[in-house]
């Protein structure tokens, strides 16, 4: 099993995921739990393609961090 980081971002209309991970995957739903349901399904579809094609999965690099700034 793999843990692959993602970002969710809130949108006019709910909100938006990616994993910066896996160029292309996404997912967008009305709430965070939708989204996050769907980008987990996303990431497993993405993964299941790519498995097809012979690809091997991407090696999770990505990792979430803050940096402080003055605003």
């Amino acid at each position: 099993m793999k843990k692959y980081l993602v970002v969710v971002e809130k949108t006019q209309t709910g909100f938006s995921a990616f994993s910066p991970d896996l160029d292309g995957c996404i997912a967008t739903g009305k709430t965070k739990k939708e989204v996050e349901t769907l980008m987990k399904e996303s990431i497993q579809f993405h993964l299941e393609g790519m498995k097809e094609d012979g690809i091997l999965a991407p090696v999770p690099n990505s990792y979430p961090t803050y940096c402080e700034v003055f605003a």
